[in-house]
């Protein structure tokens, strides 16, 4: 007989290779619920699965939560509720649920691969791109708001500079070209200013090679394990503190003193903060 921590491990490595269930696997798994035993929690997260495969969002969420109710320290239902959330768009709370998931399998010695890791690098990455894209509206708009003042305060000044030379035509029209000349300055350093900004917006992406495997932050002090894996420093010695001396990748047994800074990939992050400072807020 499996101890738990192996039965949820073949559980959660056979949901890679499960097919798409269908309607059908929804109403089986409902009949379940309803004539056996709506208190285990299993049938709620196989559930939630079909709906995800679904994309039945917040029928995922409904029996995600039961099944959290039942069992908070199921990996699958944190894991299927932070994607379902995600796709609702709620990152927040995804990411939260796919942390806690990613904590849990740590805790439980569930090998998950990547899937989990990978999970949360996306929702970040959307959180990230939604502020990104909320940002850019809002530059947008200041840049024509700017404008438009600075076409309003020119069409007042040509308007006092008539009533002032009213009787001075060549005077009134040399005061007029001087006004234009100085509008169509400042707007020039108004746009090249917003044009300089939508530059640096286009680069801002974090590339996953430079963030951590643990935290998913980037690397502060990355450090490379004799498997090749180069985690942060404080992550990996934290995960061989707390949680056993093994890599959380890998598997393979694991010590602080193995580890050996990546001096390569600490020179390719310093050199992409220099130019990227707004990555310390990613």
């Amino acid at each position: 007989m499996l101890p738990p921590g192996g039965r949820q491990q073949k559980v959660f490595n056979s949901l890679r290779n499960v097919p798409a269930p269908g309607a059908v696997g929804v109403r089986g798994l409902t009949e379940a619920v309803q004539a056996k035993k709506p208190s285990v929690a299993v049938y709620y997260t196989n559930r939630a699965l079909c709906n995800l495969k679904l994309k039945r969002w917040e029928l995922v969420c409904q029996d995600c939560r039961t099944a959290l109710e039942i069992d908070p320290t199921l990996v699958k239902a944190h894991f299927f509720m932070g994607q379902a959330l995600l796709e609702m768009d709620n990152f927040d709370e995804s990411i939260k649920h796919l942390t806690r998931a990613h904590d849990l399998a740590k805790e439980q010695k569930v090998n998950y691969g990547d899937d989990v890791a990978c999970m949360i690098r996306v929702a970040r990455k959307r959180r990230f791109n939604i502020a990104e894209e909320k940002r850019i509206t809002q530059e947008i708009e200041l840049q024509t708001y700017l404008n438009r003042l600075i076409l309003e305060d020119r069409d007042t000044q040509i308007d006092e500079v008539r009533r002032k030379y009213e009787n001075d035509e060549d005077r009134s029209q040399d005061e007029v070209m001087r006004i234009e000349q100085e509008t169509d300055n400042y707007m020039t350093e108004v746009n090249t200013m917003f044009a300089r900004l939508d530059e640096r917006r286009r680069k801002r992406e974090v590339p996953d090679y430079l963030c951590g495997k643990i935290s998913f932050e980037i690397l502060r002090e990355p450090v490379v394990t004799p498997s090749g894996i180069t985690y942060d420093r404080k992550d990996i010695e934290e995960h061989l503190q707390r949680v056993g001396h093994f890599d959380p990748i890998t598997r393979t047994d694991l010590t602080v003193d193995q580890l050996m800074p990546n001096l390569a990939m600490k020179e390719v992050v310093d050199a992409f903060l220099i130019d990227n400072e707004w990555a310390l807020d990613y």
